[in-house]
């Protein structure tokens, strides 16, 4: 009669201890231990030290559970404001912090470049990582904002150079006639969308994650 009763238990033991997910947490550890309290042996009941062990254990979980649950919190708080952030930049100007485009195998580079002023005359000039001269474009006058540019990857000879960086800048006069300067990489912020929780910042025609920001003014 005794070993059935003990079977029993055990089985009923196993049923409780079940865990589909294997993770116990603090109520499924708690239910461990009352089973163990229950079908103790009462003439041998566990000692004050293995108690002490056990609670201390549930103890720990439930910091754990509680900690991983506020740092969930924090990073949607983080996530919010940073997101509030992106959008309070619309309107300000954003630098990617390099002026440099990508020249590549295919002998081509398309890149945009922001023009503040309406242009009157000036020079779209592409330098080499050695800081010379490459390339040198006329600009369009009566043109402002965002321009898009397509470099054949070809010098002002007509030869092709290496692929690699090549830095973009402008220098023009403005409808008053007056001197100004530009690059590739800086751009005004013209509208933010939410995607899947990440704000991505509108910079010319792309819109791309707020990380690729450097600097906002």
């Amino acid at each position: 009669m005794s070993t059935v009763t003990d079977s029993t238990a055990v089985a009923k033991t196993d049923n409780i201890a079940v865990n589909p997910g294997s993770k116990l947490d603090k109520d499924a550890f708690m239910k461990l231990l009352l089973v163990e309290l229950q079908y103790q042996d009462p003439t041998s009941p566990m000692d004050s030290d293995k108690m002490l062990t056990q609670t201390s254990q549930l103890a720990a979980l439930e910091t754990q559970e509680n900690t991983n649950k506020m740092m969930e919190k924090l990073a949607s708080q983080m996530g919010n404001s940073m997101n509030m952030y992106a959008i309070s930049a619309i309107g300000k100007m954003a630098s990617i912090g390099f002026n440099a485009v990508s020249l590549e195998e295919t002998g081509s580079a398309k890149f945009e470049v922001y023009f503040e002023n309406e242009i009157h005359s000036g020079k779209l000039l592409i330098k080499d990582k050695e800081d010379k001269l490459v390339r040198t474009v006329e600009l369009e006058a009566g043109k402002k904002g965002v321009l898009s540019f397509e470099w054949d990857g070809t010098n002002d000879l007509g030869q092709t150079v290496e692929k690699g960086y090549y830095s973009v800048t402008a220098e023009y006069l403005d409808s008053d006639l007056k001197q100004q300067t530009t690059q590739f990489g800086i751009y005004p912020v013209e509208s933010v969308r939410i995607d899947k929780g990440e704000a991505l910042i509108k910079l010319g025609s792309s819109y791309v994650p707020l990380e690729y920001v450097k600097e906002f003014f």
